[in-house]
């Protein structure tokens, strides 16, 4: 998880958890017009190369689904609401942050699988 292969500025691991975070983010901002994001670009990526422990690994994908699962619920909820803009913000809407979210982990997922390639360990 915490490889850097040669030329690449991430680990799976910083990937993983920058999904996460992000994820989070966007959840939060989609809730509560209180939301503060972290300051960017730093607390988007953790600076760890390698979770701590097999538990912080776990922690983090499966906090990666209940915020997706979290989500999820939220454009059931909304039915053809998703489509208006958020009294706050700068006129994103529901539909708009969920592309976000499908188009960021799926950029950052074909990297995973990169770096997978790459270190041979495509099982």
């Amino acid at each position: 998880m915490g490889l850097v292969p040669e030329g690449l500025p991430y680990s799976i691991w910083q990937l993983a958890e920058h999904i996460r975070i992000t994820q989070w983010d966007i959840l939060g901002f989609s809730r509560n017009r209180d939301h503060v994001s972290p300051p960017w670009p730093d607390g988007y990526w953790p600076k760890e190369k390698a979770p701590g422990s097999a538990a912080d690994w776990k922690r983090s994908v499966e906090r990666i689904i209940v915020d997706r699962k979290a989500f999820i619920e939220l454009l059931h909820k909304a039915g053809e609401k998703i489509y208006e803009p958020f009294p706050w913000g700068d006129g994103q809407s529901l539909f708009r942050e969920a592309v976000l979210i499908i188009d960021h982990t799926s950029y950052h997922t074909g990297e995973i699988i990169v770096i997978r390639r790459l270190l041979k360990d495509w099982k």
